[in-house]
């Protein structure tokens, strides 16, 4: 070895989950040695959340002034796609983690480039980019995986070939392709197929499930495709692409079973991910990496009591915010306190389109798949006063999810523009099983869009 350095906690990446656990230990006065092979912000600030986020948001804010009278009488022009793309650069910080830099010196955490492999228990190497050797660290308390995951590109004949793109290059594209192929109707695909449209593609979408985003409500994936339909997108859903190739002009074609072959400039797979944990060495610990890494309520894998795991690397909620929760947990657990992750059942989640989606919870179909007695009630988002202070026709619906046994809501979803700030409130109904008639008197402000829960629970009966 050409170093050897000694700290309290090794976590391996820096994404949000590793730097939020880092910085938390840090806070602390432990000694924290954070390991990343790339950038310190990870997969969400420089190529999934935030920079797709910024794609999006130019559009949604003009069809927001078109629907209000006196301000859509001001729109002259249309959307600029440069401005859009250098305010994409903006939140992206040119893919730069400098700024990251005086964030992690103020809780003290040393940062060492380049990718870790465990060499023993609380033992890691780390190889560095440069080719100056490895440096080992010792971990005199714990060692923490809290690496992400990588894009995953679907055995179809010749996709692999075609140099399709992935969340990655769609994000950083420095130009828009005049027409584009997402494959894929998860929240990814559906997102990035807006995106692009608004920004000038003609995009087609091609999704195997007979609807989009499978896993949320029915009428929330019915409103998605409409809306992505009126931004000019082809949705094609229960096909299946047999095969693909990278023309020699460069183009791509893709053979889709009952739509007929379709070209475009570009592919986006965007059909889900993979693990990365095969490269961590975590056989020299007695375990097979490949997959996701199992752990307890307390974040430790068993029989290592050493060895935490954080974020998409355990396969428990492959969601930003619960990767960042999960690492607060273990922090506070790596402290010696008494901290424990809780089921709450589904995880809060937002698709970013127009109309956007937010639930927390069960849906009715997956609570019915739980056993659970339930009733939903729906009604319009925008059915109140002050929704109509947000435009004329913005249309969406709203649906609580009610364990009839217990009277508490274990779900909610809103579909309808810019919804996803009224996610939280519902979460912690769910999260703290509040009763509906202890909800019914937490009255909501007028004239607010926030009286969409008044409506809910007089339509449920209350």
């Amino acid at each position: 070895m050409s170093e050897e350095r000694e700290v309290d906690v090794v976590v391996l990446g820096a994404g949000p989950a590793g730097e939020v656990l880092a910085g938390r230990l840090g806070q602390r006065d432990l000694q924290v040695a954070l390991v990343e092979d790339r950038l310190v912000g990870g997969e969400c600030s420089y190529w999934a959340c935030m920079p797709s986020k910024a794609l999006l948001r130019p559009a949604q804010a003009l069809a927001e002034v078109r629907r209000v009278p006196g301000a859509a009488e001001a729109v002259t022009a249309s959307l600029d796609v440069g401005v859009a793309l250098a305010r994409r650069d903006e939140v992206t910080h040119g893919w730069d983690d400098e700024a990251q830099m005086p964030w992690l010196k103020e809780r003290d955490v040393a940062l060492v480039r380049g990718h870790g492999r465990l060499a023993g228990a609380r033992v890691v190497d780390v190889e560095s980019p440069g080719g100056d050797g490895p440096v080992r660290l010792r971990a005199r308390r714990a060692v923490v995986v809290g690496i992400g995951t990588a894009p995953a590109i679907p055995p179809v004949p010749g996709l692999a070939d075609a140099r399709p793109w992935t969340n990655r290059e769609a994000t950083a594209a420095s130009e828009v392709p005049g027409t584009l192929i997402v494959l894929g109707g998860g929240p990814v695909g559906v997102e990035l197929a807006q995106a692009f449209a608004t920004l000038g593609s003609r995009v087609s979408l091609v999704e195997q499930d007979e609807r989009l985003l499978a896993h949320e409500e029915a009428f929330a994936a019915d409103l998605v495709r409409a809306g992505l339909e009126r931004a000019g997108v082809a949705v094609h859903t229960g096909v299946r692409a047999t095969s693909a190739e990278r023309t020699a002009d460069g183009r791509v074609r893709l053979a889709v079973e009952g739509v007929g072959t379709l070209e475009a400039d570009e592919i986006l797979v965007a059909s889900g991910r993979r693990h990365v944990t095969g490269d961590l060495g975590l056989e020299a610990v007695g375990l097979e990496g490949g997959g996701p890494l199992e752990v307890g309520d307390d974040l430790r894998v068993a029989g290592h009591d050493w060895l935490y795991v954080v974020g998409d690397a355990n396969g428990r909620a492959p969601l930003t915010h619960m990767g960042k929760h999960q690492a607060r947990l273990a922090a506070d657990v790596i402290c010696g306190r008494d901290a424990r992750l809780r089921d709450a059942g589904p995880p809060p989640r937002v698709v970013f389109t127009e109309p956007s989606v937010a639930a927390v919870g069960h849906t009715e179909a997956s609570a019915h798949e739980a056993g659970l007695r339930v009733r939903a009630v729906d009604v319009a988002t925008d059915g109140t006063a002050g929704a109509s202070f947000h435009g004329k026709g913005a249309g969406g619906t709203s649906r609580i999810v009610v364990d009839e046994d217990r009277r508490v809501l274990i779900g909610a979803t809103f579909v309808g523009p810019d919804v996803a700030e009224w996610l939280h409130a519902a979460t912690i109904a769910v999260v703290a099983a509040v009763p509906l008639d202890d909800l019914w008197h937490a009255v909501p402000a007028f004239p607010t869009r926030s009286e969409v829960w008044l409506q809910l629970l007089e339509a449920y009966g209350l």
